[in-house]
């Protein structure tokens, strides 16, 4: 079964983390929810209490399929400054590992010099924080191992690629169908 970790702080958009969460729970992938703060309940950018499944320090990550990033503000913004959390994302870039960020998260890749010489999308007013760049604009990106999307509405799109991804075209056509996205 693919293994997912999907990082939450303070400030994360509801739809992004939680709509991306259910549909890859539907097609059979394990999605763990990570808080970053010393807290496991977590605050979304609506005033949505979560609590998370676990601590940043539970993991070692290696077991790792895909890093999600939740956008929403300032929810990226204090993924952004984890810095455990970066220097997991550069290790993981570096083997070759699946991440995935969505609205104004792509901002993380590109602070990190992650999406160098990348295809990406994310929220407009962005993308001159996506460092090394060419914007899209496209709802959902996909530049090698790294998945962009744009935003809140791009959710169920950005999921599903993510869910084929990990599983198959299939799994994600069935979940599609199953959810009334395809018909």
């Amino acid at each position: 079964m693919p293994k997912v970790y999907l990082f939450l702080a303070n400030g994360f958009e509801d739809i992004e983390a939680l709509g991306a969460l259910d549909i890859l729970r539907r097609g059979g992938v394990e999605v763990n929810t990570v808080s970053i703060s010393c807290l496991k309940a977590v605050e979304s950018s609506h005033g949505v209490i979560v609590k998370a499944d676990m601590f940043f320090d539970e993991s070692d990550y290696e077991d790792a399929d895909l890093l999600m990033l939740p956008g929403g503000m300032p929810g990226a913004e204090n993924l952004n400054e984890c810095e455990e959390l970066r220097e997991l994302l550069v290790r993981h870039n570096a083997a070759g590992r699946h991440i995935a960020a969505i609205c104004a998260a792509p901002m993380v890749l590109g602070s990190l010099g992650l999406l160098e010489g990348r295809r990406a999308t994310c929220y407009p007013g962005f993308e001159d924080r996506m460092t090394g760049a060419t914007y899209t604009g496209e709802p959902v990106t996909t530049d090698g191992n790294i998945t962009t999307g744009e935003g809140p509405a791009a959710t169920f799109p950005y999921a599903y690629r993510l869910l084929a991804m990990l599983t198959d075209e299939q799994t994600a056509r069935n979940v599609a169908t199953g959810m009334r996205y395809i018909r």
